[in-house]
């Protein structure tokens, strides 16, 4: 069990740890599916979605509306469907409209109580504020890939957010969903990480599978926020915690 009076500052990912982005996923390409008959289960759907996307966050970096775009492209010639019968602009598109989990709102509200928060992800800053109006939560902090100019795993998206935070590494802990996006390299600059394994160790999904050890496993966000109640009690006016700053 961690000590969470260690930290003053949890970080998260957004999509996949905050927001449901795999339903959102698959509205899009089950309507794909429908309209053209694919032979592909929602499995197969999700893990099409996420090789493309490492492939192309591998290039070079480009927003992520237009990653969503060359993603949507890229399944759609996997799937034989011709240039000019999808919508190449139907994920991005949808992104407004995908939700949080239905335990995110109320978690991220106790959490709040106890650290500042703050939020890492591989999105851009318009793209973020729209599924930011569904979380009900202000961070401290938002670093998108569109601030630094790259995507996780880059270890240099923690860097980045380390120096802008501006408390040592150690106060920080990161929370998320993916051991390939988030997970793993936060582990391998020394972060402390808890995995949010909402399949429930069965993998896949809409990331790559990786070899990491985070420093605690959770199935939901609400397991981590009782965790975290029940290990430091009524929270403490903000005003009398104290911060180690670098």
């Amino acid at each position: 069990m961690l000590d969470f009076r260690h930290f003053d500052v949890m970080t998260f990912d957004c999509y996949g740890t905050l927001i449901d982005w795999e339903t959102g996923i698959l509205g899009v390409l089950g309507a794909l599916r429908g309209a053209h008959g694919l032979d592909a289960t929602d499995d197969e759907l999700l893990g099409c979605f996420s090789r493309a996307e490492s492939h192309v966050q591998r290039s070079y970096y480009r927003p992520y509306r237009e990653v969503l775009r060359e993603v949507m492209k890229q399944i759609a010639l996997h799937y034989h469907v011709s240039p000019g019968d999808y919508d190449e602009d139907a994920l991005a598109d949808s992104l407004a409209g995908w939700r949080p989990f239905d335990d995110t709102v109320q978690s991220l509200a106790t959490l709040k109580q106890y650290f500042r928060l703050g939020i890492i992800s591989n999105i851009d800053n318009d793209l973020f504020e729209q599924s930011h109006a569904h979380l009900g939560t202000e961070f401290d902090w938002t670093i998108t890939a569109q601030d630094v100019g790259a995507y996780k795993p880059a270890l240099r998206n923690f860097t980045y957010a380390r120096d802008e935070i501006g408390v040592h590494p150690t106060r920080i802990l990161h929370v998320a969903q993916s051991l390939f996006h988030d997970i793993r390299p936060a582990k391998t600059l020394d972060w402390q990480a808890v995995w949010v394994d909402r399949h429930r160790g069965s993998g896949g999904g809409a990331t790559p599978g990786a070899a990491a050890e985070p420093d605690l496993a959770v199935p939901d966000l609400a397991a981590l926020a009782a965790m975290v109640g029940d290990q430091l009690g009524p929270p403490v006016a903000k005003s009398q915690q104290a911060h180690f700053y670098i």
